[in-house]
């Protein structure tokens, strides 16, 4: 998205904010607001939080496949 895009965009956004009415729509958009503004690493539990660091230590340690062996090994009878 260029950046005449991006600014045409907030302001369509802007011109439809002004004009909601309805308490549940803007009550919608002001908790993905805050959603926005929040980490998601934050919002992950320990456990995918060590999954996910496994994962990463596998791809260090080259414990990776590519996607067509990964394919490959799951059609194997």
């Amino acid at each position: 998205m260029s950046t005449a895009e991006i600014k045409q965009t907030k302001a369509s956004l802007i011109e439809w904010i002004n004009q909601i009415t309805d308490s549940k729509t803007l009550t919608a958009i002001e908790a993905l607001r805050k959603k926005s503004n929040n980490d998601w690493w934050d919002e992950l539990s320990d456990a995918q939080k060590e999954r996910i660091n496994e994962g990463l230590e596998d791809i260090k340690a080259g414990r990776v496949m590519t996607s067509k062996e990964m394919w490959d090994s799951l059609n194997q009878p």
